[in-house]
């Protein structure tokens, strides 16, 4: 008998979309499901964590994952992606330089570890890491068959230099929004942040969208145009940015 989303442990957002929250960070993923092909959008924080979505993914879709989009490059979205073997993995220009280079690397491990991950998993996950092959500049339309297309919008830079939003069209449209937007708490502006240009990436993120899409944060419960609006105004009058 085939398993629902809400048997998985996933919300269902629209026709064959859905998208989990996973447990200690409460850090979202995503899932996009074709014919023939399935995108997952970012891949938890261990390679235990992306093992588990991806075999969660494939029993839904009923075939393997196919493609990958990560986000942005913070260790809860991208330490499970080598579970992911054979998907094509996209990302916003300049993930594919942090996720290779050894000093970032080691960053990415010593964050994980001071939130909370366990060093040995830290450690495996990043001798693992997968390139990112597919680095999206502007904008790139995935065509996952069936009549199922989404597009990759790198909209950033804002909560990192390196943001990937994921629009997938329909009734009613859903834009993964990665950390760009949070609902569970503050959005954290960490080093990599750049708070100057945060808002003006959430404004086109608002235009791709459209005033009646899904909004689904990269931590927290899915909201609405006028959510992101706010966290739009927060942010600005918190770095002073000039609107």
């Amino acid at each position: 008998m085939d398993v629902t989303w809400e048997e998985a442990g996933w919300e269902r957002l629209a026709a064959g979309v859905g998208r989990c929250r996973l447990p200690v960070w409460d850090c979202t993923a995503g899932l996009v499901a074709g014919e023939g092909a399935a995108l997952l959008i970012d891949a938890g924080s261990s390679l235990a964590e992306g093992a588990r979505l991806r075999a969660e993914a494939e029993g839904l879709c009923g075939g393997r994952v196919t493609h990958l989009a990560l986000t942005h490059p913070h260790f809860d979205h991208v330490f499970g992606a080598a579970a992911c073997a054979g998907a094509e993995v996209f990302g916003a220009v300049g993930v594919d330089a942090v996720l290779a280079r050894a000093r970032d690397r080691e960053e990415l491990y010593a964050d994980a570890v001071r939130n909370g991950l366990d060093a040995g998993a830290a450690e495996e996950a990043v001798e693992a890491l997968v390139p990112v092959r597919h680095t999206v500049s502007g904008e790139w339309t995935l065509d996952l068959g069936g009549g199922r297309q989404v597009l990759l919008a790198n909209v950033g830079p804002g909560h990192t230099a390196h943001d990937l939003v994921v629009l997938v069209p329909g009734e009613p449209e859903v834009v993964f929004c990665g950390d760009l937007v949070e609902e569970s708490g503050e959005p954290q502006a960490g080093p990599d942040a750049v708070p100057s240009r945060w808002p003006d990436a959430l404004d086109r993120l608002l235009a791709l969208g459209g005033e009646d899409a899904l909004y689904v944060p990269g931590h927290g419960a899915v909201v609405d145009a006028a959510f992101v609006r706010r966290q739009r105004d927060e942010l600005a009058a918190r770095f002073g940015v000039s609107r």
